[in-house]
């Protein structure tokens, strides 16, 4: 039995949970929410608590067992308190500010870079250096964060660019002036 799928997911006060032929709908104060459960598991709700059940031993069926029960649990903290997502912005020069539904930064190309924010994800700068991403959607969430870091990613000499708030970044030496031996 996978250890993660036999777990119950709470479900929070003020989220409404739907389950139908097509999936599990869940609403709560931060938004909707809905997935598709795949043949083989089935969902169940008993009073405040919900379960994830598989009908059957095969493989497929049990490797989609406990990801089905972390998705709806994600969802139903999503719909309740939400996700965030924080980036730092390294770099002389380098900032962010928000304007409506759009990033617009610098990030020492020619031009300005203006990152257009997906439904349901919303962004906070802060000190013009400090993206703080929101939403109820984990998965959609870590794909917005990815895309933002992606459009210049840190470099390992003087750490330039744009990180997770949580990464580490590893640094490699420059050049050695007069190290190396010669004429």
């Amino acid at each position: 039995m996978s250890r993660i799928g036999k777990l119950p997911i709470t479900i929070p006060s003020g989220v409404k949970v739907a389950i139908d032929a097509g999936g599990v709908r869940l609403e709560g104060p931060k938004g909707k929410l809905q997935a598709g459960v795949p043949e083989g598991v089935s969902v169940t709700v008993d009073g405040n608590l919900m379960r994830v059940e598989r009908a059957n031993e095969n493989r497929k069926v049990r490797a989609l067992h406990g990801l089905t029960r972390k998705l709806i649990a994600n969802m139903a903290q999503g719909v309740s308190v939400g996700f965030s997502r924080v980036l730092d912005i390294n770099g002389v020069g380098y900032r962010a500010e928000v304007k409506g539904q759009e990033i617009h930064m610098t990030l020492g190309y020619s031009h300005p870079v203006v990152f257009p924010l997906p439904q349901g994800v919303s962004a906070a700068v802060e000190r013009q250096i400090i993206i703080t991403l929101s939403g109820a959607d984990r998965q959609m969430l870590g794909e917005t964060a990815a895309k933002i870091r992606m459009l210049r990613p840190p470099e390992p000499y003087k750490g330039k660019g744009i990180k997770y708030r949580e990464e580490f970044i590893k640094r490699k030496a420059g050049k050695a002036v007069g190290s190396a031996g010669g004429k």
